[in-house]
């Protein structure tokens, strides 16, 4: 809870900092990276940084968390914490590297609005880093517990033990422990980082979803490659590297899974909504549905460009055919097939059941059309749940 002096200050320089915080945001990630060019090169995905994402991410985390705090002193925005405490644990973030990020943070706060922040202005807006920073290191804490790692030390060598190849775009990378040990146990719908060594002598890493089920004895990522600007540049480099460099009997590096987009187990319908490469979280939902013989009714959607683009789409309709009460639809931009719908994604004629939990992946405009569209079907906002690949952009302007 911030004190009742900060939350008057907090309350009174919001908007000026609220309207500067693109700039503050720059110029953090411009300081860090002076002092601490590593960050860069093995922590942090260059091509958001090259894109402005995260630091537009950072801008709407920041400013969102310090309105929570004054619009709702008695409560914090868990959501938000807890997301990005999942992205920090899949990527080793230490607590040591909090200090780090306040120090230049503030130094970029203190030259971008000058002489408005006076002391009592710095002392607030220092409590509002520190509630923050300390709720997701203790979040994350946890998070390693339960994972049975050491924050920094989450990362295992696995070997390629087989690779498909889905799509023109899309490989599907089998896994298993290089050492042995027995793999991690992991929710349906969560994640893993995995970090790569570029031409460059970069580390750069790249959350993907596992695309099986817990139950699976071998652990699966599919990935897309990335085209277009970023093709075999910053936005594409991992996806790249994956796809022309990994084969079987490599190994790659790769963290314990997180996420906190996890299926619940109940007796509820459920709904998985996707999109393009977002389907993988879907799959391994809807294998472990299977797996586990889920007798409610079960609402399959995904939308993609073409049939051909369409990963795992046999997977997809073998899964949903396991399950006694499910139902498939797929919609195709173009070449869309009979019993197939052309054009994007619309609910308007799929059937919802009373008490569904929806559960969304792919492209926000997407995510923002069905959640939309699930609201006018009388689905209740804490029951519809998503996944962001890269910056939760939608969090961070919530």
């Amino acid at each position: 809870m911030l004190s009742e002096k900060s939350t008057a200050t907090v309350r009174a320089t919001l908007p000026a900092v609220g309207a500067a915080v693109g700039d503050i945001a720059e110029l953090f990630y411009q300081k860090l990276f002076a002092a601490h060019p590593a960050l860069l090169r093995d922590l942090f995905n260059r091509g958001n940084q090259s894109s402005g994402l995260q630091k537009q991410a950072l801008a709407g985390s920041i400013a969102a968390f310090a309105t929570h705090l004054v619009q709702h002193p008695d409560t914090r925005p868990d959501v938000m914490l807890n997301r990005i405490a999942h992205k920090h644990a899949s990527l080793g973030v230490t607590r040591e590297q909090y200090p780090v990020v306040h120090q230049h943070l503030f130094e970029a706060i203190a030259e971008v609005l000058g002489d408005a922040v006076t002391p009592e202005v710095a002392q607030a807006w220092d409590e509002v880093y520190w509630l923050m920073a300390n709720a997701l290191i203790a979040i994350e804490e946890r998070l390693h517990a339960e994972q049975r790692v050491l924050a920094g030390e989450v990362w295992r060598e696995w070997t390629v033990a087989a690779r498909t190849e889905e799509t023109a775009d899309c490989a599907t990378f089998h896994l298993t422990p290089a050492d042995g040990r027995r793999a991690p146990g992991f929710k349906p719908g969560q994640y893993v980082s995995v970090q790569v060594e570029l031409p460059d002598g970069a580390r750069q890493i790249r959350q993907y979803s596992l695309s099986t089920s817990p139950g699976s004895p071998v652990r699966a990522i599919t990935v897309k490659r990335v085209h277009g600007p970023a093709a075999g540049g910053p936005d594409g480099e991992v996806s790249h590297h994956l796809h022309t460099r990994v084969h079987p009997g490599d190994t790659l590096r790769v963290s314990a899974p997180y996420g906190d987009l996890t299926l619940k187990d109940s007796t509820a319908p459920v709904l998985l909504a996707s999109a393009g490469i977002g389907c993988t979280p879907m799959l391994s939902m809807l294998e472990h549905l299977a797996d586990t013989a889920h007798t409610a009714p079960v609402t399959v959607l995904h939308a993609d460009r073409t049939p051909a683009d369409h990963p795992l789409r046999s997977d997809h309709r073998a899964l949903t055919h396991k399950l006694p009460a499910a139902t498939a639809r797929f919609w195709y931009e173009e070449s869309a097939e009979p019993g197939d719908a052309a054009g994007r994604m619309d609910l308007t004629d799929v059937p919802v059941a009373p008490g569904t939990r929806a559960y969304l992946c792919g492209p926000l405009p997407f995510m923002r059309s069905v959640r939309e569209q699930l609201l006018g079907k009388g689905v209740a906002a804490a029951d519809i749940h998503y996944e962001v690949f890269g910056p939760d952009m939608w969090l961070a302007s919530a």
